[in-house]
């Protein structure tokens, strides 16, 4: 199957339209022609993970965060995402990225459902797509059961296979309504107020913006930036085997990116 083929079905479930205006989505570097037989699904394009999609012989890297955002003016080795680019090149591997429009189009979705809310609206950067579907970042909604705030956690941290996470509240709180936000979620915090949640679930949230949300009576759950999102990979991965089952797909390994000692 061709790239341009498979990025055309990635658009079907992922249309760029529907990305953030600053972001960088869809085929960074490669040949649209590029024949591709074996996928390598990632949440970065890292040293290692180029690496280990040209061991594993895959011809297509896909992954969450794009390894592009701003013009290059050179590509050399002078600066790890030359070097990265050089990599992908010399191993022929084209490379596909799903940022905020998977964000938007899928990935809060699977977040709310894993979470179990119930009565979901968007929380933020609401639009609305081709078909009249009402889209945008992150969602609220209700929880399948009302918890503690320290339930709750223990609710996050099973859902997205998570070893721990920080929580800005009291523990003993009664939480209703929740919003979820994957990946840096510290400057939406007013939405989840806005969506009268109990609890805000994201990540990258700062000492202020943690104490700032919980004076203004909103519970915060800080799983991480790569906790949640990594639901990418998985996600992924199930998707190509239910469209497109032609082609073999490897997957990174799941892991923190840094150690707590």
């Amino acid at each position: 199957m061709k790239c341009r083929d498979i990025l055309c079905k990635l658009y079907g479930l992922a249309p760029p339209e529907t990305a953030e205006e600053w972001d960088n989505v869809g085929l960074l570097t490669g040949r649209p022609e590029k024949e591709v037989k074996r996928v390598y699904i990632a949440l970065d394009a890292t040293d290692e993970v180029i690496e280990q999609a040209a061991e594993k012989r895959a011809e297509l890297l896909l992954t969450h965060h794009p390894m592009i955002f701003k013009p290059m003016k050179s590509v050399t080795g002078d600066d790890f995402t030359g070097r990265r680019v050089m990599e992908l090149i010399r191993h022929d591997i084209s490379y596909i990225a799903l940022h905020t429009n998977y964000d938007i189009c899928r990935m809060a979705d699977v977040a709310a459902e894993r979470l179990g809310l119930k009565e979901t609206e968007p929380l933020c950067s609401v639009r609305t797509d081709l078909k009249g579907k009402t889209l945008g970042l992150g969602k609220a909604g209700v929880l399948s059961t009302p918890c503690t705030l320290r339930e709750c956690a223990e609710l996050v941290k099973k859902v997205f296979d998570i070893p721990d996470v920080r929580i800005y509240g009291d523990e003993d709180s009664l939480m209703e309504r929740a919003a979820v936000l994957p990946g840096s979620g510290g400057s939406e915090s007013g939405y989840a107020l806005a969506r009268d949640a109990d609890v805000y679930i994201t990540g990258d949230i700062s000492h202020h913006q943690g104490l700032d949300a919980v004076l203004q009576g909103l519970s915060v759950i800080d799983a991480g930036h790569y906790g949640i999102e990594k639901l990418f990979i998985k996600d992924m991965e199930e998707w190509f085997k239910e469209n497109l089952t032609d082609l073999k797909v490897f997957t990174d390994e799941v892991k923190e990116p840094f150690h707590t000692v």
